[in-house]
């Protein structure tokens, strides 16, 4: 009987890391939403839209979720262009407008270093470190290559 080879592409360290770049800049969205939620809530938003917020970003979450799991690490060049053009360009604007209007508005000595504020900061941090570092490994030389194999 004869065996069968099936070829397996591995991806180069790099487009692995920037997979997991780009998952933890979906979980870190995620942990924005839920803290921003969270704070909502206690402030006694309307439910009516909290519920249309919470309904977008899932869908928006779990879409992205999908094109990094399910295209973006086997290689589908389509996928590399739609996180970049989404998270790269709007959502990475999206993420620094408000702390830069924040700030073109106030002082440093306006900052208030509540727990709640620090943790938005680390989240927020994380968030755009993770778009920056998937967006730097997604255009590597090798990743590139990988990409194009």
């Amino acid at each position: 009987m004869e065996s069968t080879r099936v070829a397996v592409r591995t991806s180069p360290l790099t487009a692995r890391a920037a997979t997991g770049a780009w998952f933890l800049a979906v979980g870190a969205g995620v942990a924005e939403s839920i803290l921003g939620l969270s704070l909502a809530i206690h402030d006694g938003a309307p439910a009516l839209g909290l519920v249309a917020q919470v309904a977008l970003r899932t869908i928006l979450y779990g879409g992205l979720f999908v094109v990094v799991d399910r295209y973006f690490r086997h290689g589908v060049a389509w996928s590399r262009w739609l996180l970049t053009a989404l998270l790269g360009t709007v959502g990475l604007g999206s993420l620094l407008i408000g702390p830069i209007t924040w700030l073109t508005n106030h002082s440093p000595g306006d900052l208030s270093p509540t727990p709640v504020f620090v943790l938005e900061a680390v989240l927020r941090t994380v968030h755009v470190l993770a778009v920056i570092a998937a967006l730097a490994l997604t255009f590597h030389r090798d990743t590139t290559r990988w990409f194009r194999t």
